[in-house]
């Protein structure tokens, strides 16, 4: 186009010095020039979450929209029907699909003054997977790699990964692209959300769709929307102190100190190396961070509302480390059922929502039991499920390598659940405690197949009175129910269960499904 411009204004400029001629061509130029503007603004032009490859959710309704030039008639056409928009003032346009029968593959156009196809579009289940490294964590880095990726023959699951930044306002258009399941190209989906739609795929039998939107080392907060966040009464006081404690970021600065650091870095590496020394480790890039993790709402506002509001089955939720230190870790409990009903209020439904609470983990000045916590009490809210993964994570890693069990516990709520299939959905859950005497009587539910101490006696109880002294307790299973005393406590008030970052303990139920860890007390 700049060619042709250019070719334009060089004849208007060049040609007959007859001013009428001179006159003319301009004029003509001048009009060309006006319709390659308009032309290029009248492009229609959807987000990048709708591409080759896709996957769209059965029995919705789906949205599909985008950009055109104000008051343009789109016309988006797929599976035989056809469906007419008009662009508002803004150049934007929405138009709702009639619900679809799990199918494909499909091809979606759509036209207005050009056309844009989408192929190989199939109709299935789609699940948004979010959060922070576990959740990010490639099937390349899960265990038994090899034999996983042999497996990969799995054409009908796909995945878009969204890969834009965070954002200081809500972003219309991410990044990305849907890529097919296959041996060559496995290796790049998120673990957590490959295994969970890899058990969907198999027990539902429709095509799976898998948006990934996550970035390692990120805190819940940088995933709620700001105005969510502000209106809060419970997290008032955080956002006053996050406020407070936040510097302007010279990013000029910033780099630069970080070049001059990166400089010396590699001068004493190279000495290191020559002396057989262990190398220094190297600076962080602060930019680079800043950018990744966002401030407050900046990767809900980056990576979350470019997907909004394209039809999904339900949300999958793997995060909370960031949150585990001891004056955060208190507000994980405010913080997950506002992004989950925010998120739902932003896509117009009340969607299925899952999480993955913290595995166990030996970090040290970390309160990993609390946020766990806030965790199992987000279980109130409606058609949401946890997978407990107490019994799958590793001591000195906190991105265990078990993504499959993961994923098969998500998988397992969401078919006994969203999909109406039999099957245990939950490990045993508290259901409520009465002192009796010297003992306390537990209540639980999701015992299907009845509570069970694996491996041997029940471990992981502590009890205590008045005062507050924690002791270790002996622990029986009676029916739906575990007894819990000591004799080091004669008058006991309260019970916890796997209240340690790395705890050993073995309740189950008859499914093999590990109970949560909690507290019967209300505080510390």
């Amino acid at each position: 186009m700049r060619m042709l411009i250019s070719s334009i204004s060089r004849f208007a400029v060049t040609s007959t010095s007859l001013t009428g001629l001179r006159a003319g061509t301009a004029a003509w130029a001048a009009v060309l020039l006006g319709s390659i503007a308009v032309s290029a603004r009248a492009e229609v032009k959807l987000p990048a979450i709708f591409g080759n490859h896709m996957v769209l959710q059965r029995d919705a309704s789906v949205p599909v929209w985008g950009i055109a030039s104000p008051g343009e008639e789109v016309t988006v056409s797929i599976a035989g029907q056809t469906v007419v928009a008009k662009a508002d003032a803004q150049g934007k346009w929405t138009v709702k699909l009639a619900k679809l029968s799990a199918a494909g593959p499909h091809t979606l156009t759509v036209t207005g003054k050009n056309t844009v196809s989408f192929s190989d579009v199939l109709v299935g289940e789609v699940w948004l997977g979010s959060g922070q490294s576990n959740m990010a964590m490639t099937v390349n880095r899960a265990k038994d790699y090899e034999q996983e990726q042999a497996a990969a023959k799995l054409p009908q699951v796909r995945m878009f990964t969204e890969a834009s930044g965070a954002a200081t306002s809500a972003q219309s258009e991410g990044k990305g692209e849907w890529v097919v399941c296959s041996p060559e190209t496995v290796g790049r989906f998120s673990a957590t959300a490959y295994f969970f739609g890899r058990e969907i795929h198999r027990a539902v039998k429709v095509p799976v769709g898998l948006i990934n939107s996550s970035v390692g080392g990120t805190p819940i907060e940088s995933w709620i929307a700001p105005a969510a966040q502000q209106a809060s009464p419970a997290l008032r006081e955080f956002q006053a102190a996050q406020q407070k404690a936040a510097r302007p970021f010279d990013a000029t600065k910033a780099k630069a100190k970080f070049d001059e650091d990166l400089a010396k870095w590699k001068e004493a590496a190279k000495k290191a190396k020559a002396a057989g020394k262990p190398v220094p480790k190297a600076p962080r890039d602060p930019v680079a961070l800043n950018q990744r993790k966002g401030n407050v709402g900046g990767l809900f506002n980056g990576k979350i509302a470019p997907l909004i509001p394209f039809a999904i089955r339900g949300a999958l939720w793997y995060q909370g480390e960031a949150n585990s230190t001891p004056e955060k870790a208190p507000l994980y409990q405010h913080q997950l059922p506002l992004l989950v009903s925010d998120w739902r209020a932003r896509w117009g439904y009340d969607f299925p929502f899952a999480w993955v609470q913290l595995p166990n983990f030996g970090g040290a000045g970390r309160d990993w039991p609390e946020v766990r916590e806030g965790m199992l009490k987000t279980l109130a809210l409606k058609d949401t499920g946890m997978a407990i993964t107490i019994d799958i994570g590793e001591e000195k890693d906190i991105h265990p390598k078990n993504k499959q069990e993961v994923g098969r516990r998500l998988a397992a709520w969401a078919l006994g659940t969203v999909y109406g299939q039999k099957g245990a959905t939950s490990g045993p859950l508290p259901a409520g405690h009465q002192v009796r005497g010297s003992e306390v009587v537990l209540s639980f539910s999701h015992a299907d197949g009845g509570l069970v101490a694996k491996g041997g006696e029940l471990k992981g109880f502590v009890i205590a009175g008045a005062d507050k002294q924690w002791k270790p307790a002996q622990a029986r299973i009676d029916g739906d129910k575990v007894v819990v005393a000591s004799p080091d406590v004669k008058q006991p008030l309260a019970v916890r269960y796997a209240w340690e970052n790395f705890p050993t303990c073995n309740l189950y139920n008859g499914a093999g499904l590990p109970a949560s860890p909690f507290r019967t007390d209300a505080g510390k």
